[in-house]
């Protein structure tokens, strides 16, 4: 494939890139109208006087390119040839909609115009691009991915951790920041010390030039000149256009931070009026065709209005439907564990999943920080660098937000990434790209995009790192939908787990009790995918559930043996899921003991054995013989000292007392 830098300036393409800049311009008048009538219900950001910038650039893109936007994406949508009903039908919030009525105005999607949705959260969608591209090369693939921002996004952390990944890693990606001046409300010269926003680029190493983005042929020669630099370099280039936004920042804006003169002397040298211009003096065009191009698209309007408007309403059955892929098809194979085994480690365990990940599907990496050439925080990977190389056992900086969301870029376009995040507390930083674009992609995208990304991490108290890397919050992963959360405790599962974890559609994040990695044991020769739904019954017993997970099972498996001792028997439950909660495997438990305590390592308030209690409340109220009784950490930070730490989070002797005292023999 052959690609010009040079411009089209033969009439057919000057009609083009005329038509674009109408389109979207009347299109959004047409929307400003609606929103004042409630047809359209949310926010809504216009792109009224920012034109040129996607009519000149993604008129420059091959039909494979990708398209990453903002929640201004309207115009990028309507360039990129999404068809404008389908656009319409879904700011109204019809089935029709090009995302079925779930993502409204800020989440325009189309998979098949490789139009990767408007994202609301500023910068959101840079480390999206960053994976989209990542995937693209590993793939030797003859693609670029435009990622659309604006001149707000700078501040955030997400814009330089995207540069700097796409810079080091040499990715085909085409930064394009609409530098409109305010953020929200705030001018530029408010909010940066630094407002030549290019400098920002160039300081990353990458190839940045400013663009009279009022002028589409200027946007369309610098384009077509920095797509042919990164197809033939394959590193990224930073584009920033200079232009204007004639109306509000959104519907909702009273626009009291700037004053109607200055609106009024950047229209008069607006893309639109620019162009028709210079068009008209150049002899090229006549008032009679842009009359007619502005009928066209009158009608093509009118006509998807209609279309919005005679659209159906979701059903509310369906209400869940897409939140998870539908099952598996053809679920990886469990096999009957063999006689013979082999002493390992639970961190060996791991290593062995990802060893044979990698050697069973090409599409699978692993990236994060340190997990190359010093072979992992916790030693998990190490040597793996040494047999897979630099590509698939990649470093990363200290960019957690940044990598993670490459990693779910990477996903979204085909890949199967392993994400190491360091430990959990450092996923709290990644929170923004796990929350508002994992969990949400496949739903807000109506289907058309899963992301089939794993993401593990340490967890959990013990080794006296004190309060900022002892946390325990797999439970408040628990509460998102749209993810999966395991939390694997025997050397089985943490091999197998992982393997299944890779075969799912959905985004799974894997919890690691760092106690557990030293922990060794026989492990089957043959060892391979486990059912990552189901919770495991470790102990038969009639007396009381004991329900826990991770780090607690084998501290309540002690209990349980120093409290059959005594004469009581307990039902030891391994929940090994905790999104989804096995239901039907707790429920029966206690519809065999009648008791019930939940050990959990998460704080009380707010716990995850909290949801699982009143589970048991709504299911499983006339089978309790007594109330219900938990056992979580402290409500404290995880304090240093050993003695206080211990004493903060369920210990054996505190789980035997708990059960004493809830049988009434304490």
């Amino acid at each position: 494939m052959t690609h010009s830098a040079k411009p089209h300036l033969s009439r057919d393409h000057m009609l083009t890139l005329l038509r674009h800049m109408i389109r979207i311009r009347h299109f959004e008048d047409k929307c400003a109208e609606l929103y004042t009538l409630q047809k359209i219900h949310g926010f809504l950001h216009l792109y009224d006087g920012e034109e040129a910038i996607a009519a000149g650039v993604i008129s420059s893109l091959t039909d494979a390119d990708r398209v990453v936007a903002t929640y201004r994406e309207h115009g990028h949508a309507l360039a990129r040839g999404v068809p404008m009903q389908e656009i319409i039908a879904e700011m109204y919030g019809k089935a029709e909609g090009c995302s079925g009525g779930r993502g409204g105005s800020m989440h325009l999607f189309s998979n098949k115009a490789n139009f990767y949705g408007g994202n609301a959260i500023v910068g959101g969608g840079l480390p999206l691009a960053v994976g989209l591209a990542l995937a693209d090369k590993l793939r030797g693939e003859d693609r670029v991915t435009v990622c659309f921002f604006g001149e707000g996004a700078v501040a955030e952390g997400e814009f330089h951790e995207s540069l700097n990944l796409a810079a080091l890693w040499k990715l085909p990606i085409l930064f394009a920041c609409e530098n409109n001046q305010y953020a929200m409300g705030t001018a530029l010269e408010r909010s940066e010390s630094e407002t030549n926003i290019h400098k920002k680029a160039e300081s990353y190493g990458l190839i940045s030039e400013v663009v009279d983005g009022m002028d589409v042929i200027s946007v369309e020669v610098s384009t077509r000149r920095a797509l042919k630099v990164i197809r033939e370099t394959g590193g990224p280039c930073f584009l920033e256009f200079h232009t204007y936004r004639f109306r509000a920042h959104s519907m909702f804006d009273a626009q009291l931070y700037r004053a109607k003169e200055e609106v009024e002397i950047w229209r008069k040298k607006g893309p639109i009026s620019r162009f028709t211009s210079w068009l008209e003096q150049s002899g090229s065009l006549d008032a009679e065709d842009i009359k007619q191009l502005e009928v066209e698209i009158d009608e093509e309007i009118t006509d998807a209005i209609d279309f919005a408007e005679a659209g159906t309403w979701e059903p509310l059955e369906t209400l869940e439907k897409n939140v998870y892929a539908d099952p598996v098809e053809h679920p990886p194979a469990m096999v009957e564990a063999s006689p013979q085994t082999i002493q390992t480690t639970y961190r060996d365990a791991v290593k062995m999943a990802i060893d044979d990940a990698l050697e069973r599907d090409d599409r699978t990496f692993l990236m994060g920080e340190d997990v190359g050439m010093y072979g992992g925080c916790y030693a998990v990977s190490k040597g793996l660098y040494d047999k897979f190389g630099s590509e698939r056992i990649r470093d990363t900086p200290l960019s957690e937000s940044g990598f993670t969301g490459a990693g779910i870029g990477a996903a979204i376009a085909g890949m199967r990434p392993i994400v190491e995040l360091m430990t959990v507390n450092f996923s709290l930083l990644a929170l923004d790209q796990i929350l508002n674009t994992a969990a949400t992609f496949r739903h807000m995208s109506n289907g058309q995009f899963g992301v089939p990304v794993v993401i593990r991490m340490a967890t959990g108290a013990g080794k006296q790192l004190a309060a900022q890397h002892s946390h325990s919050l797999e439970g408040w992963y628990a509460h998102i939908p749209g993810i999966k959360v395991l939390a694997p405790a025997t050397l089985e599962d943490a091999r197998g787990m992982l393997w299944s974890a890779l075969e799912d559609p959905d985004p799974v994040l894997i919890f690691e009790n760092v106690m557990l990695y030293n922990r060794s044991g026989e492990l089957a020769v043959n060892a391979g995918p486990v059912d990552i739904s189901k919770a495991v019954i470790r102990r038969e017993g009639s007396d009381i559930s004991l329900i826990t997970y991770g780090g607690s099972l084998f501290k309540v498996l002690e209990a349980a043996e120093t409290l059959a001792g005594e004469g009581i028997s307990t039902e030891v439950i391994d929940l090994r899921s905790l999104r989804p909660l096995d239901d039907e495997t707790i429920l029966a438990s206690v519809a065999k003991t009648h008791r019930v305590l939940i050990v959990d390592e998460g704080w009380q308030t707010g716990s995850l054995a909290a949801e699982i209690g009143m589970r048991i409340a709504e299911k499983g109220f006339y089978d309790l013989d007594a109330p219900l009784a938990r056992l979580c950490s402290r409500e404290v930070p995880m304090p240093y000292a050993k003695h206080l730490e211990d004493a903060a989070i369920p210990q054996t002797e505190s789980i035997v007392k708990a059960v004493r005292t809830h049988l009434g023999k304490g």
